[in-house]
């Protein structure tokens, strides 16, 4: 078995494949979703730029897409929502988490929410934008300079552990 890059467990010629080959149209935003990603762990470019909302389609560089997607080494999708975007509906959202390797080893974490629109029945990607970063708080207080050091040495901070 060939699994799916998409995730999903099953045999890619049984999910996203009949989608690359236009044997098959995605029925959901999320389908969509799916089947682009694993597009670009296949290096199915023409897929990719396909399924680009026809406006937006000035927007997109096949070359630079082609090279992201084939020197790029996919590691997995993880959708974490949906917001409609189901067969009877004509838009759609998916926030996902994409995870690859680039061709210099950096690990990235891509974090998106997509939106998806139907037109005459057939879906496609029609923009994306960063998740928002979740603000840190620190639970205990902030150790000034010129505080006790907290490792319990007696000295200040800034001669200690912050030195």
């Amino acid at each position: 078995m060939n699994a799916c890059p998409c995730g999903s467990a099953i045999d890619l010629t049984e999910c996203c494949g009949p989608l690359h080959d236009g044997t098959r149209d995605a029925a959901t935003a999320e389908a969509l979703m799916r089947a682009r990603y694993s597009a670009f762990a296949t290096g199915r470019v023409e897929y990719i730029m396909n399924t680009v909302h026809p406006e937006k389609q000035d927007e997109h560089e096949p070359e630079s897409t082609r090279a992201w997607a084939t020197e790029s080494e996919w590691l997995g999708l993880e959708i974490i929502d949906t917001q409609a975007g189901q067969a009877d509906d004509d838009e759609g959202i998916v926030e996902f988490v994409a995870q690859y390797r680039t061709a210099d080893g950096e690990l990235i974490r891509h974090h998106e929410i997509a939106s998806f629109a139907r037109v005459e029945g057939t879906w496609f990607f029609h923009d994306g934008q960063p998740a928002p970063q979740a603000t840190v708080r620190r639970q205990e207080p902030k150790v000034g300079r010129n505080d006790a050091c907290p490792c319990g040495s007696g000295r200040k901070y800034k001669k200690c552990c912050a030195a």
